[in-house]
């Protein structure tokens, strides 16, 4: 039989070894595009565990960052250069604080930068300290030193006082004093009388004490005749002097030239008219003391 007559239609008989090709392309693609998904999803979860690891790492460089500025909160210091670095470090890290790190080198790079940062800190810790620590030492120094000038101010204190008292004592010491007062009324033939009708004058001697403390020169005593009713006798309304702040009327004056010395003087004051009947008192003054005191009567006619 003839090929002829075997295939009447005249259909082409397939080519052998085709359908294996094919087979061995599709499974040769098949394993490329399962390897190609294997491989993406590799990659995938890589890139997931990377995230997973850049997030925490921000997490923990922000912990770190917060923690530092809390650190940089808590050092507290009066000292303005210190206090203006302070808040110059606190700051960068509160910038920092503020960039969103998007990969691993930034991450490293700010660490790096938290690490100088937590050193400088270290180093303004010690500087704060060893001021604080100077401080209280000062702080101890100047309590002692307040101590011994408030003792000193007691000492002072005493020695013023004690120095007040002896000026005082000297003072009192120098005072000039008047000894041997008499006073005698005088008629006009300058005889004794008690008589109020004879009087013509008053005579008053003393004797200014010798005081070598007192100080030398011109000394001018001032003499006071009170009435029986306290009135001061004065030649004019002028007669006038001052003592212990205040203005009071004399009698009469005289001075004296005082050479530290005892010296006898008088003092006369003529009669004025307006003597009256009893107990005179007279009293005399120098430098605003009064020196001495004396009494005398006078009676009817």
């Amino acid at each position: 039989m003839t090929a002829t007559e075997n295939n009447p239609a005249n259909i082409p008989a397939p080519k052998k070894g085709a359908p294996i090709g094919m087979i061995a392309l599709s499974i040769i693609l098949a394993g490329a595009l399962i390897f190609l998904i294997v491989r993406y999803f590799d990659q995938k979860n890589k890139m997931q565990e990377m995230e997973t690891a850049l997030t925490q790492e921000k997490d923990s460089l922000a912990k770190e960052l917060r923690l530092l500025v809390v650190g940089y909160d808590t050092l507290k210091t009066d000292n303005d250069s210190i206090k203006a670095g302070l808040d110059r470090e606190k700051n960068k890290i509160i910038k920092l604080l503020s960039i969103n790190a998007s990969n691993i080198q930034l991450i490293k790079r700010y660490k790096g930068e938290i690490s100088t940062m937590r050193e400088i800190m270290k180093s303004y810790i010690v500087q704060i300290d060893s001021l604080n620590t100077r401080n209280k030492y000062l702080a101890a120094e100047n309590s002692d030193i307040k101590q011994q000038i408030t003792q000193v101010q007691s000492t002072n204190t005493e020695l013023t006082k004690v120095k007040e008292e002896l000026n005082a004592k000297v003072e009192i010491a120098s005072v000039i004093q008047a000894k041997n007062i008499l006073a005698v009324s005088l008629n006009k033939k300058r005889k004794e009388t008690t008589k109020i009708n004879l009087l013509d004058k008053l005579r008053i001697c003393y004797t200014l004490r010798e005081n070598p403390l007192a100080k030398p020169g011109q000394k001018e005593v001032y003499m006071r005749v009170l009435r029986p009713d306290s009135l001061v006798i004065a030649t004019s309304p002028d007669n006038m002097f001052d003592y212990k702040g205040n203005k009071l009327v004399y009698s009469a004056t005289r001075t004296a030239d005082y050479m530290n010395q005892d010296i006898e003087m008088c003092i006369f004051l003529d009669n004025t008219g307006d003597f009256i009947v009893g107990n005179y008192s007279v009293e005399l003054y120098l430098e605003d003391n009064i020196i001495g005191r004396t009494t005398f009567m006078l009676t009817k006619r």
